[in-house]
């Protein structure tokens, strides 16, 4: 999500001038291009408008920092307004509530309700909460089955009655059920519609009713475009939304549904779903100071040091540290790190986070699945040789080089390319560690 927006971006700031003071006339036309960016990014004209105005009464005359450059000074500007534009991070509140507080998920018709249900449900049980799933969508074919599913894999309790309720009878006894199994979570997966109607907002407001929920989230598509102002807007107005979950943000690079819903209701993103896979890392809070670094090319470097924490104990990363001071780094060690990399999600999602990356990588037209390919190539050379190779890659001959080529399916010159690659990344690995800045030669996996 954001790429486009951040491309265009990218372009107007090259356009400014140096210098110690920031020109009117700078401001004016990087701030063309900033509308145009953001309106080609699917936000509303009206808060095009108010950012563009609030950017360049800022800007214009502002005196530069001494350590930034009028262009850097823009940007800092750009960056503030999109953290006040995107609002506060993302956290549940269950101030007002009793146990089991109750979370009420609410959208239309396809917009991952039932999915981001499950993903919610694993994402509160890593913070040490004990949720419970209720089943109240009865309308949607398999809905219900759905959700009793993808309860019974990720191992979360639940509570359903197929179809033969009305959805706020169900709740009721749903959150009834829950109370008696001592847990501190209730998540409601409730019925959405292809459009907003009264009889759907009628229902929603009967289990809001009953349930008195904590938190009621609008889960919505990140790719529904213009449309998703006039959805948070009617949701809100008829339930009083207190948050919102976006979904496949992964499959939208203009990102103006997320910027336009949260500036038309007021209430914050909580969270942020890829994809349709439930599991850890395919939810995650919100951080505006993050994502307005993302759009703006700055990387995120908050989200890679929690993404390389989770894969990395400490003791094992002080040993690896070491072996690198050494010059002790080998094949089972580089085989060992890949591994790693892959669980820290998709490697272009990954890279996005590395600040100069996200130009780098629309520049190189990196993609997930040809890095993938990739990476299992390396896999199967490395796995091809013998525990004794691994350690001690010189010892690799012509006759060990072409067996290790039949038994991975590669050519002998994919088995020197690897070779090669990774002596000129144990160098560079050496020189960094020492406090050196080598000469970065170009590696490809």
């Amino acid at each position: 999500m954001f790429e486009s927006l951040s491309q265009r971006l990218d372009t107007a700031f090259e356009g400014l001038r140096k210098g110690g003071t920031v020109k009117e006339a700078d401001v004016k036309a990087v701030m063309r291009e900033v509308r145009m960016a953001l309106l080609e990014a699917d936000v509303a004209l009206p808060i095009v408008k108010d950012f563009v105005k609030s950017v360049r009464e800022r800007a214009i005359g502002e005196e530069v920092h001494k350590a930034l450059k009028p262009s850097e000074q823009v940007v800092k500007i750009i960056h503030e307004e999109l953290v006040d534009m995107l609002g506060e991070a993302g956290r549940l509140s269950y101030s007002g509530s009793v146990k089991p507080h109750v979370i009420m998920l609410v959208g239309l018709q396809g917009s991952g309700k039932t999915t981001n249900a499950a993903k919610l449900a694993l994402h509160l049980r890593g913070e040490g909460r004990k949720p419970f799933m209720i089943a109240a969508d009865t309308y949607r074919p398999a809905a219900v089955d759905q959700l009793v599913t993808l309860a019974k894999q990720i191992s979360v309790p639940y509570y359903e009655e197929g179809t033969s309720d009305k959805p706020p009878a169900i709740v009721k006894r749903g959150i009834k059920r829950a109370k008696d199994s001592g847990v501190d979570i209730v998540i409601i997966d409730t019925a959405g519609r292809l459009q907003i109607d009264d009889a759907l907002m009628g229902e929603l407001e009967d289990i809001k009713g009953i349930a008195s929920p904590a938190e009621i989230l609008l889960v919505a598509d990140a790719m529904t475009g213009q449309e998703a102002v006039n959805i948070a807007r009617g949701f809100n107005e008829r339930l009083g939304i207190t948050g919102l979950v976006l979904t496949k943000v992964d499959g939208d690079a203009r990102g103006g549904a997320a910027l336009s819903m949260r500036a038309v209701t007021g209430v914050p993103i909580k969270y942020m779903g890829t994809g349709e896979k439930v599991s850890a890392d395919t939810l995650e809070l919100f951080h505006p100071d993050r994502i307005a670094q993302r759009i703006l090319g700055m990387g995120d470097i908050m989200s890679l040091i929690e993404k390389t924490e989770s894969v990395y104990e400490e003791e094992e990363a002080l040993r690896l540290q070491n072996k690198i001071i050494k010059n002790e780094f080998t094949l089972q060690d580089f085989l060992d790190q890949l591994q790693k990399i892959r669980r820290m999600g998709p490697l272009g999602k990954v890279m996005g986070m590395i600040p100069g990356m996200s130009k780098l990588q629309m520049q190189a037209d990196f993609d997930d699945q040809d890095i993938e390919k990739r990476i299992r190539k390396v896999e199967a050379i490395i796995n091809s040789m013998t525990p004794t190779e691994r350690q001690h890659p010189r010892i690799l001959k012509a006759s060990r080089k072409r067996r290790i080529a039949s038994g991975s399916g590669v050519e002998v010159r994919d088995v020197n390319e690897l070779l090669k690659q990774f002596r000129q990344m144990s160098k560079l690995m050496n020189q960094l560690s020492r406090g050196k800045v080598p000469h970065i030669p170009g590696l490809n996996i």
